[in-house]
């Protein structure tokens, strides 16, 4: 019988989505260059704009997906999904209408249900890639998601 959690491991490389509202992408950005040396050990992806900015501003290697409001949003939770991505640096404004906000929420949402470590702003950026676990592996466990579909539909 299969267990109704399993393990999971995040490998040293981190697969690592950077992620920017259009009046948080300096930030980011300027957070990127002074984290350069750490997060170019790392796999780095990201939705459109912000992934193009990035690699032009610091020279990482940052592979682009859509915009945001152009499905990048769901193509990073679908990536989550997939196990792809690690870890989600999100530099959102929170004072400032989203007109994918649905796609921001569900991206948020996906990435709590697989247990990805997310920062919203730049002091939860620091603190997690300052982390002891930012250059290790990491096992955590999640919903074992074969047993709980089998269990869906085996009582519907």
């Amino acid at each position: 019988m299969e267990q109704d959690f399993v393990t999971l491991t995040i490998g040293a490389t981190k697969n690592i989505a950077l992620i920017a509202h259009d009046s948080k992408k300096a930030e980011l950005i300027k957070w990127c260059q002074d984290n350069k040396d750490i997060l170019e050990k790392h796999n780095l992806c990201g939705t459109g704009t912000t992934a193009r900015m990035i690699t032009d501003k610091t020279g990482l290697s940052v592979k682009g997906y859509n915009s945001g409001p152009l499905g990048g949003d769901q193509q990073i939770g679908a990536k989550i999904v997939e196990g792809r991505i690690d870890f989600v640096v999100f530099f959102s404004d929170p004072l400032t209408a989203q007109p994918h906000d649905p796609d921001v929420k569900a991206l948020l949402r996906i990435a709590q249900v697989y247990d990805i470590p997310i920062a919203n702003n730049k002091a939860t950026a620091d603190f997690m890639i300052k982390s002891e676990y930012m250059d290790t592996e990491y096992n955590h466990t999640v919903i074992n998601f074969r047993k709980n579909i089998a269990d869906r539909a085996n009582t519907l």
